[in-house]
């Protein structure tokens, strides 16, 4: 059995729909238990992460960076990254905002720093842009804002009570989940 959890902040709930498609993927791969944790959880109880096998971060995309609600999680792992409790497992992150790019990049860079300053082994997004080339962007294809870094989305508010994110981006974050799912495995085995 292999474990996971998601750690997510979701101001306008996109980084959570987000983070429920990346449970579905990791979640298809047999013997994998997958637990979504709010920021404000995981403050409350960051040991929770010591005895799992693979964490995804997910934070929306303030402001070019991770939201502040992420950043104070990251400061409260400071015990985890003294004792080195995450060293050698399995990391991968994905994000959103309103435009194609907001600084997306810079979110998952900041996850990849923050991963590597725990001693983590990050995973990165494998698909190619599947948007047609005539199409660039098209929102049913996987990966269509092209991220090697982890799982990007644009999100959009249609109304204050409902949100968008495309096919094509939730369909992402589901390939990604599952391939952390499946290169954990293949590491702990």
């Amino acid at each position: 059995m292999i474990t996971i959890k998601i750690i997510y902040h979701s101001g306008y709930n996109h980084t959570k729909k987000q983070a429920e498609h990346v449970k579905i993927g990791a979640d298809k791969v047999d013997n994998t238990k997958v637990d979504l944790v709010t920021t404000e959880e995981a403050i409350k109880d960051i040991d929770q992460f010591a005895n799992v096998d693979a964490i995804i971060f997910g934070s929306p995309t303030y402001m070019g960076s991770v939201s502040a609600d992420f950043k104070q999680f990251m400061d409260a792992s400071s015990s985890a990254w003294f004792n080195r409790s995450w060293k050698d497992k399995i990391a991968a992150g994905f994000t959103n905002s309103g435009s194609m790019s907001g600084e997306k990049m810079n979110t998952l860079n900041t996850f990849i720093a923050f991963a590597m300053q725990h001693a983590m082994i990050w995973v990165g997004q494998a698909e190619l842009d599947g948007s047609p080339k005539e199409e660039p962007g098209k929102p049913d294809a996987i990966n269509r804002i092209g991220s090697a870094l982890g799982a990007m989305a644009q999100s959009i508010q249609l109304s204050p009570d409902q949100t968008s994110a495309s096919s094509g981006d939730l369909k992402t974050a589901e390939i990604l989940g599952q391939r952390v799912a499946n290169i954990t495995k293949k590491f702990k085995s």
